[in-house]
């Protein structure tokens, strides 16, 4: 079972959420808060695999939970709610640890395939999500200083299939390579960025423009 604890200020929001993971067999909903300090004081306790976790709430906005989360080393693996004009904020939590976004009206499939992506340790960024954020405003797009070796086009292949959310095994079937090979690429790409997992190496990756 994965359990999910779900953190968003709109009660309906929250209802449907719980409503849709409750159809499948293999989650479970541990617990629910409507504000930030309710999810500071009750998340813990629910030892959830997945957060869902809304980035405006009173109270403590998610970045702030995120943050003090860490801080406490209690932030479970991460997802973020979003809508299209939230990108700052959503680039602001993935630096603070969140694993990924999706939108609120991400269907049921997405929802459940983010949710064990997440759990398995995978990132979730959505391309289509991510290319209207950047676009959305300036802000979003961080001036950051190019790596001083850049990418590979191989690299760079395997960053935007990362991701998606994919495993090295998946990545490795979608460009019909080994996952020995993707694996190699993924090290290559985290020196290069120089970041320790991931999650900071596609944010990375989205400061840079390559995805």
């Amino acid at each position: 079972m994965i359990r999910v604890f779900i953190a968003d200020d709109q009660l309906l929001v929250r209802q449907g959420i719980r409503t849709l993971l409750e159809m499948d067999g293999e989650i479970e909903v541990v617990g629910e808060a409507g504000d930030g300090v309710e999810t500071l004081s009750r998340m813990p306790a629910a030892a959830p695999d997945v957060l869902l976790l809304d980035v405006r709430m009173p109270h403590a906005g998610g970045i702030d939970v995120l943050r003090r989360l860490s801080l406490q080393r209690a932030l479970p693996p991460t997802l973020i709610l979003t809508t299209f004009d939230d990108g700052d904020a959503v680039l602001d939590a993935i630096r603070a640890g969140a694993r990924g976004f999706m939108l609120k009206d991400v269907s049921y499939e997405q929802l459940i395939s983010a949710i064990r992506a997440v759990a398995g340790g995978a990132t979730v960024f959505q391309p289509a999500v991510t290319e209207r954020l950047l676009r959305a405003s300036d802000r979003v797009r961080v001036v950051t200083d190019k790596p001083a070796e850049p990418l590979t086009e191989r690299e760079v292949e395997v960053v935007r299939v990362m991701a998606g959310g994919y495993s090295n095994k998946e990545i490795a079937r979608a460009l019909g390579t080994a996952e020995g090979t993707v694996k190699n690429h993924v090290s290559s790409i985290l020196a290069k960025f120089g970041v320790r997992d991931r999650t900071r190496a596609v944010l990375r990756a989205l400061e840079l423009g390559l995805l």
